[in-house]
């Protein structure tokens, strides 16, 4: 599965700075993460909310979230909250790049590690060498209950099996660990 072995997003951490106006974003200021594409790589780029309520926006913008300028030497705190992450993994459904796939599976691992998502079955669609496994997940009605909230019932989410090995997944999960600046 070398496919998933692609190039890995190296994503910076925070610089500090806003991408448009250089100028420094303070401890505990609201600022604009973002996700661009860059060729085959996500590069992260942060904005200033001042320049983001103006509308400027950097091209090829795939993603973005609030976050908060941390302090110096503080504890590293998630800047991604459980509904940002839900919605990621929606808006990666119609993904067609190897990585990108990659990426929207183990995001469903990792929700259903939080107790967001649950694993009800497998479907095997296709034939011969084009038959895959989607796995069919049930998401929690109301996320901000964490894992205590019911089930919606009403609702699938259906998610490609990329038939990753261990350490695929791994790099990915690295990956977006770098990209979210968390500890998964």
């Amino acid at each position: 599965m070398s496919q998933f072995n692609a190039p890995t997003y190296d994503v910076q951490r925070p610089t500090g700075r806003c991408a448009f106006s250089g100028q420094d974003i303070a401890p505990r200021q609201a600022y604009m993460a973002i996700l661009v594409e860059d060729g085959e790589l996500l590069r992260r780029v942060d904005v200033s909310m001042e320049q983001w309520q103006a509308g400027r926006r950097p091209d090829n913008l795939f993603c973005y979230w609030k976050a908060i300028a941390p302090e110096p030497n503080a504890r590293k705190k998630v800047f991604v909250d459980d509904e940002a992450l839900m919605n990621l993994l929606e808006r990666l459904a119609d993904a067609q790049q190897p990585q990108r796939i990659a990426f929207r599976f183990v995001l469903a691992l990792i929700l259903m590690r939080k107790k967001l998502l649950r694993y009800d079955r497998t479907e095997r669609r296709g034939e011969g060498d084009g038959r895959q496994e989607w796995w069919v997940l049930t998401p929690k009605l109301d996320l901000s209950k964490g894992p205590m909230g019911r089930w919606d019932e009403s609702r699938t989410i259906e998610v490609l099996d990329p038939r990753l090995d261990e350490e695929a997944i791994r790099q990915v999960t690295d990956q977006l660990s770098e990209i979210l600046q968390a500890e998964l």
